[in-house]
This record gives structure tokens, C-alpha cells and sequence, in this order.
């Protein structure tokens, strides 16, 4: 029996969307796809939500591969993105409500840096939340087997009674290998709702 619904953040709660933080910055063109292949397209970006690198070093690894004039979007991109609107994946934050009035409890596990912390109370439907796992914070990463049983050990959860929610596959895969059932969800939140009710989740469609 499912007692406990576990969501990851972006694209999930929040739209992570790192083309239109580009974008608000004024930057388009070469110089967007630049910025966009090398602050969020390399090996840096992992290691940062890891929490093997911090901003600093992130940026800096970064603009070392950047013309001059890109080295302040990088650093904005890189530490501050956070700081602008947080965009909600519309339907979420009413699931999450209703949820909770169900009676389940509610956790996040999100591959992120360790600023999250700092902007989770605007993040839609934090409120509800029982606890949650950030990456940078455990030196883990989604889809590693680790990282899901920091989430059970921590907060005392059998997998078996677990529903865990992401955009990537490989991430739900990877909660599947240590017993925790899952959906990939790709933004459409009755087909989510139709997967909760065939889980046995006595959601609303």
C-alpha cells in the first residue's frame, strides 16, 4: 500500500528551463547557445548539484572556457538563477494539496545545489512537504541506488510503500532497482493522476 509520494523538483514543481534564463538576460544568438552548451551542458553543472563543486569553482571552470563578455551571464546563471520567478508546473501544487488531505505523506529527492534550501519556501507546494533530499547536500546523484535509501533511511520509509515522480526516466529507473514504484512525468498532470489512481492512489482524475 502507497503511503508516502515522492516528487523531484524541476519540471515536476517548478519549470527548469535554462533557455529562458538565457533569454531573460537579454542574451540571444551565438552567445546564447554558447552559454547554454557551457554552463549547463557540461560536466561542471553535475558536479555542482553533486556538491563536489561549489559556485565558485563552478564558475570559474566555466568562464574559463568563455569569451570575457559572457563571464558575468555565466556567474548570474550559475549562482543567482534561484533568485528569479520561480515558475510552477501548473496542476501540481493542487495535487500536492490534495494529497496531503488524502493523508499521504509528501518528500522531495532532487538532484540540486546546496542553495536549494534557500529558495524551497517558494517553491508551489513546499508547505506540504515531510522532509526532504538535496544531492549536493549528500555528495549523491540521482540515478545512484544511495541516494534513494538516504531518502528511506532518514525518514524511516519502506519502498514498497513509496510513489516516486520525475522527468527522467533514468532517475525513475533507478528508484524502480531499490523497490519504490514511480512515473515518469512529462508535464501532464491528469495523466499523472490517471497513473496514481492505477497505483492505487485515490486521487481525483
Amino acid at each position: 500500500m502507497i503511503r508516502n509520494i515522492v516528487f523531484d523538483m524541476g519540471q515536476v514543481l517548478i519549470r527548469f528551463t535554462p533557455v529562458e534564463f538565457i533569454r531573460r538576460l537579454g542574451i540571444e544568438g551565438e552567445d546564447a547557445k554558447l552559454l547554454l552548451r557551457e554552463v549547463f551542458g557540461q560536466v561542471e553543472w553535475v558536479q555542482f548539484d553533486r556538491g563536489t563543486l561549489d559556485e565558485e569553482g563552478t564558475a570559474a571552470a566555466v568562464c574559463r572556457r568563455l569569451p570575457d563578455h559572457l563571464h558575468e551571464a555565466a556567474k548570474e546563471l550559475i549562482c543567482h538563477w534561484w533568485r528569479r520567478p520561480l515558475i510552477p508546473v501548473e496542476g501540481m501544487e493542487e495535487l500536492m494539496a490534495e494529497l496531503k488531505g488524502l493523508g499521504f505523506h509528501l518528500y522531495l529527492l532532487s538532484n540540486a545545489n546546496r542553495r536549494l534550501r534557500e529558495y524551497l519556501p517558494r517553491i508551489p507546494g513546499s508547505r506540504y512537504l515531510d522532509g526532504i533530499v538535496v544531492s549536493a547536500e549528500e555528495l549523491l546523484l540521482k540515478p545512484q541506488a544511495e541516494i534513494y535509501r538516504v531518502l528511506y533511511d532518514r525518514y524511516d520509509l519502506n519502498p514498497e510503500e513509496c510513489y516516486f515522480i520525475d522527468d527522467s526516466p533514468l532517475n525513475v529507473e533507478g528508484a524502480l532497482c531499490t523497490g519504490m514504484r514511480g512515473s515518469v512525468f512529462d508535464g501532464d498532470v491528469a495523466r499523472l493522476r490517471r497513473e496514481l489512481g492505477a497505483a492505487g492512489i485515490p486521487v481525483g482524475r
